[in-house]
């Protein structure tokens, strides 16, 4: 085999599938390797759009989502969506070709030192040879799928690509990892017993997040929820992981409504940190509430303090904690009532009678989608909104980045969702200015024909800044721009498309739903007002 192929190789062997990427010369050994092996390859209208859906692959799947682009301005395309998937935690191998190996240390035309352009946004970034080729794709996929997950970068170098691999063997390494036994790390003093914790605790709380999702800890969680009496707050890339028509679900934290989440926080006397992982906080962490962190891995960022820490597999630890646990309900369900009623007010405030409210998009497509349907929802003033009222059953019903946050990314996630499972309903949520940034691969998802609709947040600003402008007093400056008629737009593009301002076209638009076989972009033209009730 050739190196390309042993890379195609690897990549099969762990069960991946598709490879999301734009092409260059140095690519192209691979390309025609990974057309051998079956995969398919999704041509992105550029190289940032398919990193992005690659890690919308990986947030699905639990393996790493690929993508590849050529050297220089190919490779720095990159970079935004490497270093998302990095601090989303998500896996990802990225693959970006280089000139051959002696013309490197001397030649300059869109030449990029890629090591050290990717290290510091990424697990590892290396350079793959003839002779390291199956030792590197071992190393990599394991890196990228190690606890905390992330992406890797590898650099193919046009004069390797083909040439003959002595390092050929496919031998995977454990991809699927469940932690034995449990380490308990714990302050001078202080009673590490989990179980003799909550059983003197008054009123706990779970503050749950991606960790425990990767761990697939919702049985687990749930039934911590019930046995204990125990209210379950989330981090937003965590929503469903407790269905949240529970009735201990008690909201997501950082999202709408924030000063209330934190507040609520502050009355628990006991605080289990599930799988939390602070690189989703956004406001700075104020609580003097006892925490005992529960997770895969140890407290190291120390962006809040426990005063406890159970290193392990989440769902063994809280099913301990369930078994052990032989008292009455620590809240009851009536508190929980009454504290979603004061969340649900709270976040209807600011709604304009007989205008289109952000608040009215959300609760439409909700109401009229299947509980299995999976949204999308991009960076913006929306997204805060989604956060917190969009009603998620099931892990992975809802995908968001809030690591490093890049707009744009739900168009390219919820075309990778529908790609993998056509038969799913999927909607992208997206402000017009994210929208703006990636509005080339409505193309791509006409051409895939993928039955799935695009709703478009229409207030002709960048809110988030532009609240913020207003806060000081400034003026819109650098904000505001023109109006897009999606429905031109989407229908330029391949898709259907519709504009509507009023619920009751919602309504219809949405209950219609998209064409089996073609997107439908619903520019939603809102009343912004409500942003500013809220932020």
């Amino acid at each position: 085999m050739n190196t390309s192929q042993v890379i195609a190789k690897y990549l099969a062997a762990a069960g991946i599938r598709h490879v999301f990427g734009y092409p260059g010369d140095p690519n192209i050994e691979f390309m025609e390797a990974a057309r051998q092996d079956g995969f398919e390859f999704v041509l992105a209208r550029r190289e940032g759009t398919a990193g992005l859906m690659a890690e919308a692959y990986g947030m699905i799947t639990g393996r790493p989502g690929v993508c590849m682009s050529t050297l220089g301005p190919g490779s720095s395309n990159l970079v935004n969506a490497v270093a998302n998937a990095w601090l989303d935690r998500v896996p990802m191998i990225a693959l970006s070709g280089q000139i051959e190996g002696k013309r490197a240390p001397v030649f300059t035309h869109q030449v990029l030192d890629h090591n050290r352009l990717f290290s510091p946004i990424s697990k590892w970034a290396t350079e793959i040879g003839p002779h390291t080729a199956g030792t590197i794709m071992r190393k990599a996929l394991r890196v990228a799928i190690a606890e905390r997950p992330g992406s890797v970068h590898i650099t193919t170098p046009a004069d390797v690509v083909g040439a003959a691999a002595t390092d050929d063997r496919i031998v995977l390494p454990p991809l699927s990892v469940r932690p034995v036994g449990v380490q308990v790390a714990a302050t001078d003093g202080v009673d590490a017993d989990l179980g003799r914790r909550i059983k003197s605790a008054r009123r706990p709380v779970v503050l749950a997040g991606i960790s425990a999702q990767r761990a697939d800890s919702t049985a687990a969680l749930t039934r911590f929820a019930d046995t204990v009496g125990c209210p379950v707050v989330v981090a937003p890339m965590a929503k469903g992981i407790i269905a949240e028509d529970h009735p201990y679900y008690a909201g997501t934290l950082d999202m709408a409504c924030q000063g209330f989440m934190w507040d609520f926080l502050r009355t628990a006397d006991l605080l289990l940190a599930v799988g939390f992982d602070a690189v989703e906080l956004i406001k700075p962490w104020t609580l003097a509430v006892p925490t005992i962190h529960i997770d895969s891995t140890p407290n190291t960022d120390q962006i809040y303090t426990a005063e406890v820490e159970l290193i392990g597999h989440i769902p063994d630890i809280l099913e301990a904690a369930n078994d052990a646990y032989a008292g009455a309900a620590k809240w009851s369900e009536a508190e929980l009532r009454a504290h979603h009623a004061r969340l649900s007010a709270l976040y209807y405030e600011g709604r304009v009678a007989g205008r289109l409210n952000p608040t009215d998009v959300i609760d439409v497509v909700r109401r009229l989608l299947p509980r299995e349907a999976v949204v999308s929802a991009d960076v913006g003033s929306h997204k805060m909104l989604v956060g917190q009222g969009w009603t998620t059953y099931a892990p992975r019903g809802v995908l968001m980045t809030n690591g490093l946050s890049s707009m744009g990314f739900s168009l390219p996630a919820a075309m990778t969702a529908k790609l993998l499972d056509r038969a799913r309903p999927v909607v992208c949520f997206i402000g017009d200015g994210g929208l703006a940034m990636v509005q080339g691969e409505l193309r791509l998802a006409a051409s895939l024909k993928l039955g799935m609709t695009v709703v478009v947040f229409c207030d002709n600003s960048l809110n988030r800044i532009e609240l913020k402008q207003m806060a000081r007093q400034y003026p819109s400056w650098g904000t505001v721009f023109e109006p897009t008629d999606m429905a031109k737009l989407g229908q330029s593009m391949g898709c259907d498309g519709i504009q509507v301002d009023d619920v009751r076209e919602l309504e219809r638009v949405i209950a219609a739903g998209p064409a089996a076989d073609r997107p439908l972009v619903v520019g939603a033209v809102i009343d912004p007002a409500q942003y500013s009730a809220q932020f």
